[in-house]
């Protein structure tokens, strides 16, 4: 991946998760996983489970309702049975989801000298060994509040990435480390017409296995289209 030379700036590269680096959501799969493993009443919430991916396609998800729906089995079952649970998530639905062309892409970039980040709707709880298991440093999901006791109370802390909030916390990031959106060159890989908003702020915007809406705005806009994943 070569960069021009004229453009001196530091460059960051960032990916939402679902559908764009995995060929699956994320969220939805471990709602299902929990359900398989009894963790939760399975049939309603299997149900319920799909209505809030429909939802989410949509872009009608209220996202707060849905934490507290997913965040379930995690506040139920207490920090050591949780993290159990989630290791063997990982193994048995994450891992093998982990493809060749998803690790060439991150690998391309970084190989470029890019900075990494993930930009995701999905929770911190699911999304934190996954963007590790990619080799990503910087992840910048929807955070959970926490009760006295240090776990979750099934409530969002702070702004979450989601729509527009993903440019929101992209700023407070870049502001952190004393950037703003002029000072560095950004790149984003997205399926989501949910991602319009960051889509549109990035200087390189790529709609990546893209759903029907998100296809056609690139195509109208001269956005480039990869599709990672034929059968995502």
């Amino acid at each position: 991946m070569t960069h021009t030379l004229n453009d001196q700036r530091p460059r960051l590269a960032l990916f939402d998760l679902d559908h764009t680096l995995l060929p699956l959501d994320s969220d939805y799969e471990w709602g299902q996983f929990t359900a398989r493993k009894g963790l939760v009443h399975s049939e309603s919430f299997a149900q319920r489970n799909a209505e809030f991916f429909a939802q989410y396609r949509a872009g009608t998800l209220d996202l707060n309702e849905y934490v507290q729906f997913a965040t379930e089995a995690v506040r139920k079952l207490g920090p050591q049975a949780s993290h159990a649970a989630r290791e063997c998530f990982m193994a048995e639905v994450i891992t093998p989801a982990i493809l060749p062309q998803a690790l060439d892409l991150i690998a391309k970039h970084r190989d470029a000298g890019d900075t990494l980040v993930i930009v995701t709707a999905t929770n911190e709880f699911v999304t934190g060994p996954i963007a590790q298991a990619l080799g990503i440093t910087h992840l910048l999901a929807v955070n959970l509040e926490r009760d006295a006791s240090g776990w979750y109370t099934g409530r969002i802390a702070g702004t979450p990435t989601s729509r527009e909030g993903k440019v929101t916390r992209m700023t407070q990031w870049l502001t952190e480390r004393g950037w703003d959106w002029d000072s560095v060159h950004t790149t984003f890989y997205s399926d989501s017409s949910n991602d319009l908003a960051l889509l549109e702020q990035a200087n390189v915007a790529i709609a990546t296995n893209p759903d029907d809406f998100l296809r056609q705005q690139a195509q109208q806009r001269g956005w480039a289209i990869l599709d990672l994943f034929p059968q995502a």
